[in-house]
């Protein structure tokens, strides 16, 4: 075995987002040693050029193989990083292992498996949603009778609305046949949340944690364009004010989730609804938010997030600068979501980019989709077609630019008028 000649990071699922870990990492003269986790196909087919900026590739789902495979690295390990919401749970069982920075492995499996997430919460006095644990989807219409409609179904271990699904009525919870078998990191689905759907506000607050203390960076509100029941949430989503009259009691719902989910160091990105009788848990992540988030932070705040995140996983002993001080924004960010909500189709057009580029505050466009390729109806953030990330002077701004955004945008398919 060679001796010990470098330190680096051991980055888990660098994709996506995830992949902005490595030039943080590199720009603190370290390695990178990247694990992933992804279903092999999924992960070849989303991202061809994942090991692109590693030291060292390392293919693994559990615990003693990543660590197996380490100790034939030269590389001496200084923090574990969970890059995706993927490896939450794998990234705490690691890390124990090495000694490094985490919040331990007691309440790893609360932290990533939603059922497992309602149980400890609602233990520890967090309001969540009435539900029941189903592990076939033949289960869900008597669960969903038991919840009351609507329901909303979703997978335990998924991420980005993906396979969750508003069950509107008895006939929906029946009729389950185009549901999603797989998560969204490619993996089989083996048991799914049936739990009432809480009407509300929907907020989504992002912290920075250390020593158990919490610094709330920002939140944002998702934004529907009426009140029908939903279960995709991205359509127009804009910060809150600090003055807004739902900001304390959220940042203290929050700052009582992480705490009994033993979220003590890291980011987290915690979302939550504000209704009638109180504010309820949907659901938490520890690690950093996605794509708009941590691309608007960048643009319009002093925040570097994977910079500044790499602070709380290295095993340096200092307060990370976040917990010092606190962040400032140039901005108010916000961020569209163009769905493709009607049918899918053969993509002819998304007519009004140049003019969406043109708008004062428009920071950046995401096309997913090209002329030719097949549009699905959008269920998820794997199939949004157009993304757009906004920011203004005020809420105020940024509101009106996500209007301005929708009137513009066409999404044309095969067979429909432009």
């Amino acid at each position: 075995m060679e001796s010990l000649t470098q330190d680096a990071v051991l980055l888990l699922d660098p994709v996506k987002t995830g992949s902005n870990y490595k030039p943080a990492v590199r720009d603190r003269g370290l390695a990178i040693v990247s694990v992933y986790t992804v279903e092999p196909t999924e992960l070849r087919g989303r991202w061809p050029s994942h090991a692109d900026g590693d030291d060292a590739t390392l293919y693994a789902s559990e615990a003693a193989d990543v660590l197996a495979q380490l100790a034939d690295l030269p590389y001496r390990i200084r923090g574990v990083v969970p890059a995706m919401e993927s490896a939450v749970q794998l990234a705490e069982q690691v890390a124990e292992q090495l000694g490094l920075p985490g919040n331990g492995t007691r309440l790893a499996r609360a932290r990533r498996n939603k059922a497992e997430m309602r149980r400890v919460t609602q233990a520890a006095g967090v309001r969540v949603p009435e539900f029941h644990l189903v592990h076939s989807l033949d289960e869900v219409p008597a669960a969903a009778e038991k919840t009351g409609f609507p329901a909303i179904l979703k997978p335990t271990t998924g991420a980005g609305s993906h396979g969750v699904t508003l069950l509107p009525d008895v006939e929906a919870a029946r009729n389950l046949e185009d549901q999603e078998r797989r998560d969204l990191f490619g993996w089989e689905v083996s048991e799914w949340l049936v739990e009432q759907y809480v009407r509300g506000r929907e907020i989504a607050v992002n912290c920075f944690s250390f020593g158990g203390r919490h610094r709330v960076v920002d939140m944002w509100e998702y934004r529907r364009p009426d009140d029908a029941d939903y279960d995709l949430p991205y359509w127009g989503s804009v910060q809150l004010d600090r003055d807004d009259s739902d900001w304390q009691p959220v940042a203290d719902f929050v700052a009582a989730v992480l705490d009994s989910l033993d979220i003590r160091s890291g980011p987290s990105h915690t979302e939550v609804k504000c209704s009638a009788d109180g504010i309820y848990l949907i659901e938490t992540g520890a690690r950093l938010p996605g794509g708009p988030i941590t691309d608007q932070w960048t643009q319009n705040s002093d925040i570097r997030p994977f910079h500044d995140a790499l602070d709380f996983y290295l095993d340096d002993g200092s307060e990370p600068r976040l917990l010092r001080t606190a962040p400032t924004f140039h901005a108010v960010c916000g961020a569209s979501a163009i769905c493709n909500e009607e049918r899918p189709g053969t993509l002819v057009a998304i007519h009004g980019l140049d003019t969406i580029e043109a708008l004062p505050g428009v920071d950046k466009l995401l096309v997913t989709y090209q002329p030719g390729d097949h549009v699905p109806v959008t269920r998820s953030t794997k199939t949004i077609p157009l993304g757009v990330w906004v920011s203004g002077a005020t809420r105020n701004d940024v509101i009106r630019t996500l209007g301005e955004i929708r009137d513009i945008a066409v999404i044309e398919l095969a067979g429909q008028e432009s």
